[in-house]
């Protein structure tokens, strides 16, 4: 599977900044390489984090010393420079998720099931052809799980929400399979 660097640090940073944990609109969203690209650090994922604009403007091509420092001054939690006074917009952080842990084990009607099974499989084998957009993706699911009802559907796009097989970004959908 080919993503963007910054989709997938976005995706797997649940859509939050690196540093100050806050969620992080898209749109805000920029690939900070700890060890400056610069300064010879690799393009990869174990060097960059998606942080906002801010940040990576305030870190940039400092050493990745100069950068744990910057963090660590910070009296109490990471104080975002985005989050006081500059105009770019930081929203309030989402509730998180309840953890599966904390959820009951409550297995899904066995109709269900094997339509999400056959979702998740006609999913991974269309690779470059998967829907981009939440309404042709929902309409793909309808059509993938036999006349599903449009509940079905809704319920089939949660599971695969929830069990993190697919990020919905606005209108756009970003795939984890």
């Amino acid at each position: 599977m080919t993503l963007k660097l910054l989709d997938r640090l976005y995706f797997s940073q649940g859509g939050r900044c690196f540093f100050c944990r806050l969620f992080l609109p898209r749109h805000e969203a920029s690939v900070e390489h700890l060890f400056a690209s610069s300064n010879g650090g690799p393009n990869s994922d174990d060097n960059c984090v998606a942080c906002c604009k801010a940040v990576n403007s305030l870190l940039g091509r400092m050493p990745l010393k100069e950068k744990f420092r910057v963090v660590l001054d910070q009296p109490g939690h990471f104080q975002c420079p985005a989050d006081i006074g500059s105009p770019i917009p930081v929203a309030d952080p989402a509730p998180p998720p309840p953890a599966a842990a904390d959820l009951p084990a409550v297995p899904p009607p066995p109709r269900q099931r094997l339509e999400f099974d056959r979702v998740v499989v006609i999913l991974k084998k269309q690779h470059r052809a998967r829907p981009r957009t939440l309404k042709s993706l929902t309409n793909a699911i309808a059509a993938m799980a036999n006349g599903a009802t449009a509940e079905e559907v809704e319920e089939i796009l949660a599971q695969l929400q929830d069990q993190r097989l697919v990020l919905i970004d606005g209108t756009s959908v970003i795939y984890a399979l």
